[in-house]
């Protein structure tokens, strides 16, 4: 169910997979999007269950509309009845309010500065890699008083920049904006590397303590990928602070 968990000075950063859920196929099993077509129960129970995995209350976890865009929300309670935002980054300097993240081949970008009191959740796909939405989650975060130097970065499963092949002039778009996200396939052509887009960026911005998961969504059968399957679940990545 989680695949990968992390603590560093009382921040706290967790990635799914796809197993230990009850969807059904082809959502099977830990399903954690609510906008791909399972139903709405298995992933009220798999939202619910990964919570409780991770000893957090599932009613006190943010999600987030995602839109492959660089808008931030910066917040201190659920949503409840409100309508979710279409945003790509949430921010909070509520401790014990968990910040979530939907992929299945995009970045999941978790940032904490614990001695600050904030943590952030971004969602960076190409598209929002390009729009620079993590450097805006950072800004977001500076202004409630983190200080790059002491963010923690951790990035989460997605495709990697040997897998994901695009058009020479979508790579060439990119690298315009990103070098570090010029990349080859395995198989020669054209692709972008979105995680190394991401941890340059981060790198600009003074974030230094950063790790990438060695997960390639596309090569992993124990996690989604929306361009291998086109119909799928999603994974998430968790953080909040103690």
């Amino acid at each position: 169910m989680i695949g990968q968990r992390e603590s560093v000075s009382g921040a706290h950063f967790a990635f799914t997979d796809r197993w230990g859920g009850v969807s059904a196929a082809p959502y099977e099993e830990l399903n954690l999007g609510g906008a791909v077509g399972d139903a709405p129960e298995a992933v009220r129970a798999n939202r619910d269950g990964a919570a409780k995995s991770l000893g957090l209350d599932a009613g006190r976890v943010v999600w987030m509309n995602q839109v492959h865009g660089a808008d931030v929300a910066v917040v201190d309670e659920p949503w409840g009845d409100r309508p979710v935002p279409e945003v790509d980054a949430i921010v909070t300097t509520r401790r014990g309010l968990a910040l979530a993240v939907l992929t299945a081949d995009c970045v999941p970008v978790l940032l904490a500065d614990p001695a600050a009191g904030v943590v952030a959740a971004a969602h960076a796909g190409r598209p929002g890699m390009v729009k620079g939405v993590v450097p805006a989650a950072v800004r977001a975060m500076i202004e409630l008083g983190a200080e790059p130097g002491r963010i923690t970065a951790r990035t989460g499963p997605a495709v990697c920049g040997r897998c994901y092949e695009v058009p020479e002039r979508m790579r060439a778009e990119v690298a315009a904006v990103e070098p570090a996200a010029h990349a080859e396939t395995g198989w020669g052509t054209p692709a972008v590397d979105v995680s190394a887009g991401v941890h340059a960026q981060l790198d600009r911005l003074g974030v230094r303590d950063r790790a990438q998961s060695p997960v390639c969504t596309l090569e992993s059968g124990d996690h989604f990928s929306y361009r291998r399957d086109r119909t799928t679940g999603r994974l998430a990545g968790y953080v909040w602070l103690d």
